[in-house]
């Protein structure tokens, strides 16, 4: 049988309740499917950070890095500095990991709604590729003359030929292996004569390298105005750290709500595991009332068995989710009644009826 080490981090807010939800249908599907998976769950994150003064122990890399997967929920608490919480757990195991290929992919699911108009299930299919390594989250800078009113902050935004190299030949890769062999490259090169230049050069490098892939530039702001007057004419997307982390959430909402977004924190040579987790962050304003959507967590969960070599199961889960989602058994966000566990109950049920018959 095969076998698959997964360390889960439900980590803050809705993160705990949409965690072990993902869990309750991955077993489920690893029951129908002929594998195994071993789950190891870790207690980190804010409340970790309140009893220990750590987000996670100093050695919690050490103790991941022979998992195969990481299966990851939130991170974020009403209570503790925004900076603190993402830099001493989240960006500690991306960039710890070398996690440098963030994947997005958004569609309009059957039975949701896109705010936009005259855009139905089918009109949106877009991987939105996100640099995951340096950028303008590289967390070069500092702060002097606290205090003061000569008070000086600084964020220097990192561009190396190595980190932009790298994801554009990701981006050309996923472009190449999809149907419109389309793919975006989004800076702002027009105003940032350094780093947004330099990936723009690079761009067109890598392009020689993938010569059935047409890409093209668009400035961000362009891109965004794109998205919601011409979703139509996206396929593949490449941009900064910063870009993407703003566009992939405006793509969240743009299929219909944050609660059914996925994201996969990849490392694609495999030295490390790669870690999977929704898009939507910790949501502490509705977390411990039941109601938070678990379609994002259920689609994360989909990337993470494709990336473990379990493509049929994958497949089944996506399936199982997008009946339940036609079926109108949807939470709040996306105009429905149900709660968490009813969605759950109802993919976990569709998974085990389209096996047993």
């Amino acid at each position: 049988m095969r076998r698959h080490h997964i360390a889960a981090i439900p980590g803050d807010g809705i993160g705990q309740e949409v965690i072990p939800a993902g869990l309750e249908v991955l077993t489920a599907l690893a029951e129908r499917q002929g594998f195994a998976l071993d789950v190891e769950t870790f207690p980190w994150g804010s409340d970790y950070y309140r009893q220990t003064g750590r987000m996670m122990p100093e050695d919690g890399l050490d103790t991941l890095k022979p998992f195969h997967a990481i299966f990851f929920g939130a991170v974020g608490d009403a209570h503790l500095p925004d900076d603190l919480t993402l830099w001493g757990l989240r960006l500690k195991i991306c960039q710890g990991f070398d996690q440098y290929a963030n994947i997005r992919p958004t569609r309009v699911l059957p039975g949701l709604t896109s705010p936009l108009r005259e855009v139905s299930p089918g009109d949106i299919d877009w991987v939105i590729v996100r640099e995951n390594s340096e950028g303008e989250y590289a967390g070069h800078g500092g702060r002097a003359h606290r205090g003061h009113p000569e008070e000086i902050a600084t964020e220097t935004a990192i561009f190396t030929r190595a980190g932009v190299t790298r994801i554009m030949r990701t981006a050309f890769a996923i472009a190449a292996k999809r149907p419109r062999k389309l793919l975006t490259v989004v800076t702002k090169s027009n105003a940032q004569k350094h780093g947004m230049v330099f990936w723009d050069e690079i761009a067109a490098e890598v392009a020689a390298e993938f010569p059935t892939v047409t890409w093209e530039k668009e400035l961000v702001d362009a891109m965004a105005a794109r998205m919601v007057r011409r979703p139509q004419s996206i396929d593949t997307v490449v941009a900064t750290n910063l870009h993407a982390d703003i566009l992939s959430d405006l793509a969240g909402a743009v299929a219909g709500s944050l609660g059914v977004a996925p994201t996969a924190n990849l490392d694609p040579s495999r030295r490390f595991p790669s870690m999977f987790e929704p898009i939507h962050g910790s949501a502490f304003d509705i977390a411990g009332k039941g109601v938070a959507n678990p379609v994002a967590t259920f689609w994360t969960a989909a990337m993470m068995l494709e990336h473990l070599g379990e493509a049929v199961a994958a497949a089944a889960l996506i399936t199982a989710v997008e009946q339940v989602c036609a079926a109108g058994i949807l939470t709040a966000d996306v105009g429905g009644s149900a709660n968490t566990a009813a969605v759950t109950a109802a993919v976990v049920a569709a998974i085990k009826g389209a096996n047993a018959a």
